[in-house]
């Protein structure tokens, strides 16, 4: 079953809180008119049948009336209880003028069980009962015929006022309980909404550091495993070289895998620089593929926030592993560049390089959706690892306010640059999952408050 929020109980509550103001009303009402026409000077047999048709009024109402009262719709029953309603009424007026007193609960009762029309007829000619009764028995003086007159049409006046403002507080109610109501479906909404788009974000995450880390590392893994297995007869130790990379990619990848889990720094950034790391990655690439791999830093070496860190690793790492899956190259460069107000990395191979503007082209035309850099990340990667590539290292760099361009022309090589303005990147928690995705979120969740928002403000225009 589901929740009952507050807001889905608050509408009900509140009426039912309005009607126990009106309740008590009712009662006081009830009680001065029955206590006036008990002091009264018309016949005690006369007292008696007054003040018994006015306590029939009770039951008629809290047994027939008020539920009557407390649904939005109007049919047949609503008319036979005004009907009631004004049968007793006239019995007590007839016998004892006093009980016109009663009019300020009888018209009331009227315009909450009738539509507005039969509601304001209806209390009009309660108000002229008590002066038809006066005129009928006759005897009257012209004075009191007048007063009772004047007092009618002051209680016309005050019945149609009052009612025009008990229907409007009745509206006003039930908007209010459709706004509460309304607001409430929004409300489980954003939370659907940003529950779904988070749990789409941690997927796009976890798949991005999944390929980022165990991927390409098993990869690699495979790559030496048949190496060695083809060098193992001939070449053995050649084979036994292989193998200790294995063991030590084995090794990191287990490292990795234990940070990744535990949600904290990199293994390769916990004990050394970000230079450093991607010193070893360069080595381990020129290790594993028998490529040149050099690596230079350009400008003067400074601390980094971990989210940059770890952006700029990775990226290194996807690049590298572009260049030992699809470049065929002999020589890859890696620069860390410090500029002023930025940092960033290039990384430059001389392999067989693609036709940039072509693979975005067809990939705009695949997609639909993707132009510029993004749809030729999109086409470098060929289609393999899912679109995990540099495709997912674009979105992470773009997280962190960073850039990244794409240039390779067929047969010159490929160059991938990345460059992260430092200004506005705020320290974030260190581990795989600092630049979490969370934009979809923030931008699902605002659309429905949006709407919710909408929601509100035209209610309150309904109910102004």
């Amino acid at each position: 079953m589901g929740r009952v929020t507050p807001e889905a109980g608050r509408a009900p509550e509140t009426r039912m809180r309005w009607f126990g103001l009106w309740d008590s009303y009712f009662v006081i009402c009830y009680l001065v008119t029955t206590g006036l026409v008990f002091t009264s000077a018309v016949p005690q047999t006369g007292r008696l049948i007054a003040i018994g048709a006015l306590t029939v009024i009770v039951p008629w109402y809290a047994g027939i009336g008020r539920p009557l009262m407390l649904r939005e719709e109007r049919d047949g029953r609503n008319t036979g209880f005004a009907a009631g309603l004004f049968v007793l009424f006239g019995v007590a007026t007839a016998v004892d003028l006093t009980s016109a007193f009663a009019l300020f609960a009888i018209v009331p009762m009227l315009m909450m069980s009738l539509d507005i029309r039969p509601a304001v007829v209806a209390g009009v000619l309660g108000n002229l009962v008590p002066v038809t009764m006066l005129w009928l028995r006759g005897g009257a003086t012209a004075p009191l015929v007048l007063f009772v007159l004047l007092a009618s049409l002051l209680g016309i006046a005050l019945s149609v006022l009052l009612g025009l403002w008990i229907k409007r507080v009745v509206r006003q109610n039930k908007e209010h309980a459709e706004l509460i109501e309304e607001l409430r479906r929004n409300r489980e909404q954003v939370a659907r909404l940003s529950h779904q788009a988070g749990i789409a974000a941690e997927r796009e995450r976890l798949a991005r550091e999944i390929h980022d880390t165990l991927a390409q590392s098993l990869t690699s893994i495979i790559s030496l495993v048949q190496a060695a297995d083809a060098e193992v007869a001939d070449a053995p130790d050649a084979a036994r070289k292989h193998l200790a990379l294995v063991g030590r990619m084995a090794k990191e990848s287990l490292a990795e895998a234990r940070a990744f889990v535990a949600d904290r720094t990199p293994a390769s950034l916990r004990e050394s620089s970000l230079a450093q790391a991607l010193r070893r990655q360069a080595d381990g690439l020129a290790a594993q593929t028998g490529l040149l791999a050099r690596f230079a830093v350009e400008g003067e070496e400074r601390p980094l926030p971990m989210a940059v860190n770890v952006v700029l690793l990775r990226a290194a790492q996807e690049a590298g592993t572009n260049v030992r899956k699809h470049a065929d190259a002999g020589a890859v460069d890696l620069v860390l560049r410090y500029g002023e107000g930025q940092v960033g990395i290039v990384v430059t191979d001389d392999g067989r390089g693609f036709d940039a503007a072509e693979a975005e082209r067809e990939t705009e035309a695949e997609t639909g959706a993707e132009t510029g850099t993004g749809a030729a990340l999109g086409a470098v990667n060929g289609g393999q690892d899912g679109g995990f590539g540099l495709r997912g290292m674009a979105a992470r760099v773009a997280e962190i306010g960073g850039a990244m361009s794409v240039v390779s022309t067929p047969g010159a090589g490929t160059s991938v640059e990345v460059k992260v303005p430092l200004d506005g990147v705020a320290e974030r928690p260190a581990g795989p999952s600092a630049p979490r995705p969370e934009a979809a979120e923030r931008r699902t969740a605002a659309t429905a408050t949006a709407t919710a928002r909408t929601a509100t403000a035209r209610n309150e225009e309904r109910c102004a």
